[in-house]
């Protein structure tokens, strides 16, 4: 016998109820020793990729470098409502209506964990990236030792490389991640263990030779920007510096002295994060700066418009706070990511 519609009525109002009450409902957590924005919200079960950005605007005043927790301070989490439970199969197969999910698009380039890769929106639909991370294969890069184990620059460039590429492939963007890695994927580790096996696209193996390392990668993405003319097309080069264990930075960018489009894309970039710095960190002045630097290979000899990163000083233990911690390399990239967009979306505006 199916329920009359007074009581699928009165089912219908109690779900909406319950729903509207969990969703208004403040829930909170204590930080624990050891705790980052991810893991906090993965112990929460919350996927931490999907609730980042929001937990991050809620606890604003509440956060180190505003991305980091402080051990027994309490954080407020986001809105989260657990899948419910069927409540009338009547009332299911009648609710036409129900929100449906964006297909996921599966890229096992970023690890089991991290695969799947959800539809957030077409914002970037018909731009294509090139995603370079530093060194690679034979060349680890900057390498120093933390707490007796060495820490590379090749594995933090790509681990920020991938995040980058999952944040704009999610907003519809073609992206083609250069330096490849076919086992490592996105990792959570504070410590990422060195190997040796990256490629470069599609599969070709590095070289010793720094200049033949150069070149390979340059004419990877040369041979991928003739394939794709026409398009709007922009490169993204993302490095670790080695300088004075003493020097503490802040994330620089380099373009091409002769490129328009480039110098505007390092400025977009730059933009968004002198606005984060002060919209987290009002008392901190960000010395972080876009110029145009011509004599690196990379840069003299590719052909899209294109921005050269650098993200911290590895040997300094400010910079190592920013670069091992996974949760600021995903808020690096989250951020690079938004200034990515800016220069997408106001593209057309180039006197």
């Amino acid at each position: 016998m199916y329920p009359n519609r007074s009581s699928l009525l009165f089912v219908i109002f109690l779900v909406a109820s319950l729903t509207i009450n969990a969703q208004n409902s403040v829930r909170t957590v204590i930080a624990e020793k050891g705790d980052g924005i991810f893991s906090i919200l993965r112990k929460q079960g919350m996927d931490p990729i999907k609730h980042y950005g929001h937990f991050v605007a809620l606890n604003k005043d509440n956060l180190r470098d505003s991305i980091q927790l402080y051990e027994g301070r309490k954080y407020i989490l986001p809105p989260f409502v657990e899948e419910s439970v069927e409540v009338l199969d009547t009332i299911q197969k009648k609710s036409t209506e129900r929100k449906i999910v964006a297909k996921e698009a599966e890229h096992s380039i970023f690890g089991r964990k991290y695969a799947a890769v959800p539809n957030m929106s077409k914002a970037l639909d018909g731009a294509v990236y090139y995603l370079i991370s530093g060194h690679g294969g034979p060349d680890p890069g900057a390498i120093e030792n933390y707490e007796g184990k060495i820490i590379a620059e090749d594995e933090y460039a790509y681990d920020i490389t991938l995040r980058l590429a999952r944040e704009l492939m999610s907003q519809g963007a073609k992206v083609y991640i250069i330096i490849r890695d076919p086992n490592d994927g996105i990792r959570d580790e504070r410590i990422l263990e060195i190997d040796r096996d990256e490629v470069t696209y599609p599969a070709l193996e590095i070289p010793l030779n720094q200049l033949a390392r150069l070149k390979q990668r340059t004419d990877a993405v040369n041979a991928l920007y003739a394939e794709n003319r026409g398009k709007y097309q922009r490169l993204i080069v993302t490095h670790v510096d080695s300088r004075s264990s003493g020097q503490n930075i802040d994330v620089f960018f380099y373009h091409h002295e002769h490129s328009k489009n480039g110098k505007r894309f390092a400025e977009n970039i730059h933009t968004t994060f002198q606005n984060k710095y002060q919209k987290y960190q009002p008392h901190r002045e960000y010395s972080g700066t876009f110029e145009d630097r011509t004599n690196l290979y990379v840069i003299k000899n590719t052909h899209p418009a294109m921005v050269y990163i650098e993200i911290g000083n590895i040997k300094n233990t400010k910079d190592q706070r920013r670069i091992l911690d996974p949760d600021n390399r995903q808020a690096l990239a989250k951020w690079i990511s938004e200034g990515v967009l800016l220069d997408y979306q106001t593209r057309n505006k180039v006197p």
